[in-house]
């Protein structure tokens, strides 16, 4: 188990090994899963369209880990205030966060700016597996 500061240095660190040459905002996240810490970071693309977010890397690198509920996430970006995942990684997040209201989200800027909210407030009205009908 990982405490939220190791979370934030580990998003730190992520985001120093971002590709980020077009846009250059380099994006780092950490994410605790079934108890293991997986790392990402945004990789960019000529084609942008083809960008991976550096929280939808870290999701694939947690599924690729046997890891598949969410319990905390950390994002570092050089934004002031820290800026949140956009609308793409917070579904991606909560399609493996058990109980969204549960998951912290860290918001972090190199500065020290932090902000600590929960997966379900940055997408209140997510959709869920169990929504669709079978």
């Amino acid at each position: 188990m990982s405490t939220s500061e190791e979370l934030i240095a580990l998003a730190t660190q992520a985001r120093e090994r971002a590709y980020a040459p077009y846009s250059g905002y380099a994006v780092g996240c950490a994410l605790l899963a079934d108890g293991a810490v997986y790392q990402g970071a945004n990789v960019e693309n000529a084609s942008y369209g083809l960008a991976l977010c550096a929280e939808r890397s870290a999701v694939a690198a947690a599924v690729i880990g046997g890891a598949h509920a969410i319990q905390e996430v950390a994002v570092v970006t050089a934004s002031s205030p820290p800026a949140a995942p956009c609308g793409m990684c917070l579904q991606t997040l909560t399609e493996f966060a058990p109980d969204p209201a549960a998951v912290r989200v860290w918001l972090v800027n190199p500065d020290g700016e932090r902000r600590a909210v929960t997966l379900a407030e940055c997408l209140p009205y997510g959709f869920r597996r169990d929504q669709l009908r079978r």
